[in-house]
């Protein structure tokens, strides 16, 4: 016979009085839907002959270390034989551990570690999942409250740890029908159920896991698939396809043309889905000004209602609602669809309305003078500008002709110039005569002079 078995493991020591106690028989583990739970006796356990593999939990205090398995033999277990031995597999967590053995030795087995109390060995036989049907009609926006359980043998797992370790997914599968929006959309993870009594989980560990399924994905064909897994068992449950529909509200916007009147949003509930009388409208407007306003439209047999929305001039508008009624199914849902937004476009200024002062007039500039006092200027400026670059002119005819002394090329000559060159070559020359009495080899034009004496 071939069995999986689960077991979680808890010292009883702390729970006995303190004094020697005597050798007791260890009671068997057996998968037969009776003996799938037994006290754990001074941290041992048996295990049958007929057992081909055995799965233990093991829950210790936060951060200590992993626990040691003892054989009947007396050969130890540790989690580093698990890279080692083929017929181990070993997952140790900072509370806990979860060891997988392949053919184990019969007989009484011993775990040695700082395990928490109050515990008890659970054989685990054939896992299946119980999951409640989803509602036939879904639409986008809605939110599902979930249920599901674990069951072994058929019956709840009452230990309370495992759920600790335990998570229970669903997830949306899209069926790649072109006929749906959501043809290629692939896998969307919607929910993960809870038993730990937050969220829409009515009591912590009561073996009863809770999911939200919140439909915030597009509407379409879809599969739900259901698993739980653990670090070394999965099951999975796959339930027919259903289809979550568009949202039952459509919307109509009236923009005000006046500005002392308000928007006037219309929005027209789907009778096909949802009852009209039955429907509660609550939720927030978000104005251009980032002004917000809240409103609660009441239950009406009509299945229209209409919102006003103050008119704060051109920008964007957001309006984002719940709703909450009964469907054609007479089942109670709530449901919070995609925001409405619009946007009112900024209006053009008309000429008429356009400051005087942006107009230039014929007869005046910008500023609103006369045209007789805008020439007066004019003439003013020029003279200035004219003066200044006159100076300037004057200022470089200076500087280049006595300072600089450079000629200004013109086809008239100046006479003080030419006199002062005169006087310059009048230099050169004594300065010639000079250097030959001197008896100077060289003069300043360069020239060797001849200082040889004659025959004579």
């Amino acid at each position: 016979m071939k069995a999986i078995f689960f077991v979680t493991v808890i010292c009883l020591n702390c729970l006995l009085p303190n004094k020697v106690i005597a050798v007791q028989q260890v009671e068997m583990l057996k998968r037969d839907g009776e003996k799938n739970e037994i006290p754990l006796l001074n941290n041992r356990f048996r295990i049958d002959s007929n057992i081909d593999k055995i799965t233990l939990l093991f829950f210790r205090k936060p951060g200590s270390a992993a626990v040691v398995l003892v054989r009947p033999d007396g050969r130890k277990y540790s989690v580093s034989d698990a890279a080692r031995n083929r017929d181990i597999e070993w997952y140790d967590e900072l509370s806990y551990d979860i060891v997988t053995i392949n053919n184990p030795m019969p007989g009484p087995w011993q775990a040695i570690g700082r395990i928490l109390p109050n515990s008890r060995i659970v054989a685990l036989g054939d896992i299946e999942l119980k999951i409640d049907e989803l509602p036939p009609l879904l639409f986008q926006g809605e939110t599902v409250k979930v249920t599901g359980r674990i069951l072994n043998d058929g019956e709840a797992i009452d230990a309370n740890f495992f759920n600790d370790v335990v998570s229970l997914n669903l997830n949306f599968v899209s069926t790649n029908n072109d006929a749906f929006a959501n043809f290629g959309a692939g896998r969307e993870e919607v929910a993960v159920f809870q038993d730990n009594g937050y969220g829409l989980d009515e009591r912590p560990r009561d073996g009863v896991f809770t999911g939200e399924l919140k439909l915030t994905f597009s509407a379409g064909e879809w599969i739900p698939e259901l698993y739980i897994k653990t670090p070394l068992l999965q099951r999975q449950v796959v339930q027919n396809p259903i289809i979550v529909h568009n949202p039952p509200l459509s919307y109509d916007i009236k923009l005000s043309d006046e500005k002392s009147n308000d928007h006037l949003l219309t929005i027209t509930i789907d009778s096909s889905i949802v009852k009209p009388e039955t429907a509660i409208i609550q939720g927030r407007i978000y104005y251009p000004n980032n002004e917000e306003q809240m409103f609660t439209i009441d239950a009406i047999a009509s299945d229209s209602r209409q919102l006003s929305i103050k008119n704060y001039k051109w920008g964007r508008y957001s309006v984002e609602l719940s709703i909450f009624g009964t469907n054609v199914n007479d089942r109670e849902f709530m449901a919070t669809p995609p925001a409405y937004k619009f946007e009112v476009e900024r209006p053009l200024i008309p000429a008429s309305e356009v400051a005087p002062t942006t107009i230039i007039a014929p007869d005046k500039l910008t500023t609103g003078k006369p045209v007789k006092e805008r020439m007066a200027t004019s003439i003013i400026i020029s003279l200035i500008v004219g003066c200044n670059t006159l100076i300037l002119l004057l200022g470089w005819l200076l500087i280049r002709i006595f300072v600089q002394k450079k000629p200004i090329k013109f086809n008239v000559r100046l006479s003080f110039l030419k006199k002062k060159k005169a006087s310059e070559d009048d230099v050169s020359d004594s300065e010639k005569n000079q250097v030959a009495k001197n008896g100077s080899k060289n003069d300043r034009t360069g020239e060797i002079l001849n200082l040889s004496m004659t025959d004579d």
